[in-house]
């Protein structure tokens, strides 16, 4: 495993010379990837949500594809389409989703019909096009950007959308010294175009089958399944996390615990990536609304009254 986990720190490593500053953030779109989960990112814009998703593109040789959702981006510009050629027979052109890596920037700026195709694929890990399936390549992974809900021309995902994304995070503004430094780095050169390959598609399709293969103790599962219940029971919350939501939770913490050497989970991977993973498949109570409580808020409360289990 020390060998593997040296590639990570080099794939951590890379992105974070050039997305300066935010190395926890990298290293949770590390794990969600290694879940084998899709990430949303909720920010506004300029922050390198697309630089980060380039860095890990060319650090793990993964095949990309961008596209800039807008309100006239169809679902055949993501799934692809069939035209007749010169032998008058139907061939599929593929869409953008036929990739390893596809960055969706700026998500809730298009249609909900769009939204849906992608979404399909990302639940599914193929594409239904004039009734043939075609299977997208593995590893698929969606890093989808989104701006705040108050900026013009967004509308807000609905939840069955937002519960097929493993993380939502946010990448904030970076620290004074951190945004100087990338000011003098990129004055005259573009990092991206020192970013070296660490991993290729066979070693993160390997890394993903060790994370399937960490141990989970008859308590790490019982601690999500109280975590996830409490949230369906609390009075703030009118819609607490989903099924797929506690699978999420359980696919995250294994990740959580390999990135930190481990072949088994502990209660506090669990707890390290519950906010994460939780917070954004939450709908609140109309009481929370008017009280100003955040998701984030109340999803501390519940690790605070659920009760870290022994593994012993």
């Amino acid at each position: 495993m020390s060998q593997y986990k040296e590639k990570l720190e080099k794939v951590l490593t890379e992105v974070g010379n050039v997305v300066v500053g935010k190395e926890e953030i990298i290293r949770k779109v590390m794990t969600a990837i290694l879940a084998g989960g899709h990430i949303l990112i909720e920010d506004i814009p300029g922050v390198g949500k697309t630089t980060m998703a380039l860095c890990f593109s060319k650090a793990m040789l993964l095949d990309y594809r961008r596209v800039q959702f807008t309100p006239d981006v169809l679902p055949s510009d993501v799934v692809g389409f069939s035209v007749l050629n010169s032998e008058n027979k139907l061939e599929y052109k593929p869409g953008a989703a036929m990739c390893n890596l596809f960055l969706a920037d700026e998500i809730n700026r298009t249609s909900s019909k769009t939204q849906s195709a992608l979404l399909e694929v990302m639940e599914e890990g193929n594409v239904s096009v004039d009734g043939k399936t075609r299977e997208v390549p593995k590893p698929f992974i969606v890093i989808a950007t989104q701006n705040p809900i108050n900026s013009i021309g967004t509308q807000m995902l609905p939840e069955s959308q937002l519960d097929r994304f493993m993380i939502k995070i946010g990448m904030g503004y970076p620290a004074p010294e951190q945004e100087m430094r990338m000011l003098k780095e990129r004055h005259k050169v573009n990092p991206l175009d020192r970013v070296q390959q660490v991993l290729d598609i066979q070693g993160l399709i390997e890394l993903k089958k060790m994370v399937e293969e960490v141990h989970v103790h008859d308590n790490i599962y019982a601690y999500i399944t109280n975590l996830c219940t409490t949230t369906r029971n609390h009075p703030l919350i009118e819609l607490g996390v989903s099924p797929r939501g506690s699978l999420s939770l359980l696919c995250m913490s294994k990740a959580n615990a390999f990135m930190k050497g481990r072949d088994y989970v502990t209660p506090e991977d669990v707890s390290e990536v519950f906010i994460d993973v939780a917070a954004h498949r939450l709908v609140l109570s109309q009481k929370a609304k008017m009280s100003h409580e955040s998701a984030e808020k109340i999803l501390e409360e519940i690790k605070g009254l659920v009760p870290k289990p022994s593994l012993s």
